[in-house]
């Protein structure tokens, strides 16, 4: 079997398994919905009508246009079309259909992490697969310049797209960024259906869809008249027909669909009527074949689509395939403005079943009802090329990673400018792991430090492109030189783009075989604008590095909303994502080479709820690293195992308290001197006050909930490492807490041991003004911790402590 139109008893298995595929998908609906038990009352939901409009098109795809190479984005609402596909496939399981939207069963929408059916992107929250697909095909050309995956064809990007979907802004950042970058190998099919989940949508909005897309070089192919249109237009009066067709606004289409072939039989002669060959044309069909007829769009006519995918597979320009198709298209509900979250009723889906000579008790069956004989169909199932290498995804070996990176060795220096330091210094290196750092940022590259990589490895490119300054002779810093060689994606300052194209290249282990180890730098207080697009990213399992910096108040003063405060809680809440706010640039060098190891790990399986299995120290991750740009003095010291692996759990002690403690500081970040200071000056007048440096609260926070969890299970010895750090600190000791950022991020230290909390950070934006003006404006300077320590520890005021 190749991508050429099917010889005609092929294209008769097709055409029986797209009417399976509509029927299975349906049926799991209405089961959900039905069939099963449903103890709560509440609906299941799913969506028959969205996945109808699709089954055709998903037909020629996965059995007969795709290879397994090629890796697709499916439209979230035609989940159970896909699961009914790879059902018949053998790549999906009966029970998990049963349990559809159920614990553990088929997922409402395609899941890589959930569904046992081969995932290759997972979609839910509109628009990002679409633009995963586009940068995947990105990261396929990086792969293939680097003369890696050579025994792997080059694969086919495809996503399926609701017209709706095609309103998220995301997708339009992402084509410039690939019109920049030369996109190939991208096909993204819309599934032009006219209807929106609460309407009709816009009249003419395919030519937009059409000028916006050829403007940005791809090409695009219209798929609006099937097969059965096209020959009745070649009848006398067929051009009539076609132009009424073409003049019929969406929602009168979409309502005579629903009304059926007596009512386009009476709409069609009063418009067209008394004009001989075109009512004759219309009068020698039957209300049926006439609704057969006009129901006859492109996207659900086979031959036309294995036309146009056959052709597209001629060449790897990016293709738009603008496929009209009918909402429900084959059910009871087709062209109701109202399908989207509609079911059918028993009733219906009993006539459906009639239709589909499905029996009772055969509704699973793989075959059951089908025209052609089981073996037959079986036997073009066990050829069809999607499947012909069983499951597509793939391993890669991990990436030797050092003992230990070299901390930078300055006496003063940022968290920021460390991390450019000890990144440069790997790029000086002709090691596996420097070849496999891939860096991206959304045009903050220099501004975030990564200059000094990007002079030493290089912008990406598929062809070379010359700096013209240093060309001409004109005095730079930096070197920007564009080739095949270079190890740096730039990216224009869409913030969302750098986290899809993070999710494409922290997936291409799986999708192409080579391991990628991506860096990507961006603001800290912008994470929010792409908040969506980083839990997608993590939601996949992609792997990355995530430099935010600046963070906290660095860059308040210089106006505006540059204030990241809710990025801590951000960090913790994020699974898949572990995240780390070092000091120190010793504390850095730690966090970044074991972020190198836990980004490769691959573990299956949760195993028991302790707390290495729920900080993902077996299945590992992608890493967030809140990094500043406030210098602080360095402390010297000696990096022993201990202080390692206080850092990596997420807390050590920088001054341990003593047995009479009565106050205990801990903070997070830069906010490090003031704690110190504070400290200092509460040593004073009080004994064995303790200095807590927290380097995560994300996993301090994960393995102390792990631990509790683990004490409720019957595990009465469970201890986490930050019930080991205070187990010696006496019950009546006050603890202070301070960050720069929501001061709930460490807030829930107290709850620990129960000890009397006061956390400090940033609840608010702050005004402009030094970094110094900044933090006493929020209450996270030395004199407010010593106040706040005070409060909760009454005894002689500190000395020197300066009046509210």
């Amino acid at each position: 079997m190749d991508a050429t139109v099917p010889n005609h008893a092929d294209l008769a298995c097709l055409r029986e398994l797209e009417r399976k595929v509509l029927w299975l998908a349906s049926w799991t609906i209405h089961n959900a919905n039905h069939v099963r038990p449903n103890q709560d009352g509440l609906k299941i939901g799913g969506h028959q009508a969205s996945s109808a409009s699709l089954a055709t098109i998903m037909t020629a795809l996965y059995f007969q246009a795709l290879r397994p190479e090629d890796r697709v984005a499916v439209k979230p609402h035609a989940s159970p079309i896909f699961h009914a596909i790879q059902y018949l496939l053998g790549n999906q399981t009966r029970g998990n259909l049963e349990n559809f939207r159920g614990f553990k069963g088929a997922q409402s929408y395609p899941s890589r992490t959930k569904d046992v059916d081969d995932v290759d992107f997972s979609t839910g929250s509109v628009g990002l697969g679409v633009a995963q697909t586009l940068f995947a095909a990105l990261v396929q050309d990086y792969v293939k310049a680097k003369g890696w995956a050579k025994d792997l064809p080059e694969g086919r990007m495809v996503s399926l797209v609701g017209d709706a979907e095609m309103d998220e802004g995301n997708i339009f950042e992402a084509l410039q960024e690939g019109w920049k970058h030369g996109l190939r190998n991208t096909w993204w099919i819309v599934d032009y259906n006219r209807q929106s989940l609460d309407a009709v949508i816009r009249e003419g909005l395919w030519e937009r869809l059409e000028n916006i897309f050829r403007a940005f070089g791809w090409d695009v192919v219209i798929l609006k008249y099937g097969a059965l249109m096209q020959a009745a237009f070649q009848e006398e009066g067929g051009q009539r027909l076609r132009d009424w067709i073409d003049r019929c606004p969406n929602q009168l289409y979409s309502a005579l669909t629903y009304q059926g072939g007596a009512a386009w039989r009476k709409r069609l002669l009063d418009d067209l009527g008394d004009q001989g060959p075109v009512t004759r044309l219309i009068e020698r069909r039957s209300d049926e074949e006439l609704a057969l007829l006009m129901g006859n769009l492109g996207g659900h006519d086979l031959p036309s689509l294995l036309d146009a995918f056959a052709e597209a597979r001629t060449h790897d320009r990016p293709v738009c395939f603008i496929a009209y198709t009918i909402k429900g298209a084959g059910l009871p509900l087709a062209g109701h403005k109202d399908n989207h979250s509609g079911l059918m009723t028993p009733a219906q889906m009993e006539a459906f079943r009639a239709a589909n000579a499905v029996r009772p008790g055969h509704e699973w069956d793989r075959f059951e009802g089908l025209g052609r004989p089981a073996a037959e169909l079986d036997a073009f199932l066990k050829r069809v090329p999607f499947a012909a290498k069983g499951r597509r995804r793939h391993g890669a070996a991990a990436v030797p990673v050092p003992a230990a990176l070299a901390a930078p060795s300055q006496k003063a220096l940022s968290t920021q400018a460390a991390f450019g330091l000890i990144l440069n210094e790997l790029g000086r290196e002709k090691t596996e792991l420097a070849e496999r750092i891939v860096t991206t940022a959304p045009d903050v590259t220099v501004s975030t430090n990564l200059g000094a990589w990007v002079n030493r490895r290089g912008l990406f490119a598929k062809s070379a492109l010359a700096d013209l300054f240093k060309k001409e002779r004109i005095p730079s810093t930096y070197t920007w030189d564009f080739s095949p060689d270079g190890q740096h994606f730039e990216l224009g300052i869409a913030e969302s783009n750098l986290f899809i194209l993070l999710s494409a290249l922290g997936l291409s282990h799986s999708l192409f075989g080579e391991r990628l180890l991506p860096i990507g730098t961006v603001y800290d207080p912008f994470v929010m604008r792409a908040a969506d697009q980083m839990n997608y990213a993590c939601y996949q399992d992609a792997r990355f590095l995530l430099v935010a910096t600046p963070s906290g108040v660095t860059l308040a003063p210089e106006g505006g909303a540059h204030q990241s405060i809710a990025t801590p809680l951000v960090g913790m809440a994020q699974d898949g994502l572990a995240c780390f706010e070092p000091a120190f640039a010793d504390e850095l060098a730690v966090t970044m080479r074991w972020a190198f190891d836990y980004m490769q790990r691959e573990a299956e399986g949760e195993g028991e709820p302790d707390e290495r299995n729920w900080l993902r120290d077996e299945t590992g991750g992608s890493v967030y690293l809140r990094l500043s740009s406030r210098v602080l003095e360095q402390p010297v010291r000696t990096m022993d195992a201990e202080l390692e692996s206080g850092i990596v759990q997420g807390a050590y002690w920088l001054r341990r308290p003593g047995p009479n403690a009565q106050v205990v500081v801990a903070y997070s970040g830069v906010v490090a001197p003031e704690a110190i200071e504070a400290v200092g000056m509460l040593g004073e007048d009080r004994r064995d006050v303790g200095l807590l440096a927290v380097t995560s609260a994300d996993r301090l926070h994960a393995g102390w909930s792990a631990a509790q969890r683990a004490r409720e299970r019957g595990k009465p010895h469970a201890r986490s490492h930050v019930e080991r750090l205070l187990e010696g600190v006496p019950p009546h000791c006050a603890l202070v807490t301070v960050q720069d950022g929501h001061p709930a991020g460490l807030g829930w230290l107290g709850s620990v041991h129960g000890h009397r909390t006061r956390a400090l950070g940033v609840e608010h934006f702050g005004q402009t003004g030094t970094i110094a003006d900044l933090y006493r404006h929020h209450g996270i300077d030395a004199q407010a911790i010593v106040r706040a320590a005070e409060a909760l520890s009454p005894g002689r005021p500190v000395r020197h402590l300066k009046a509210v």
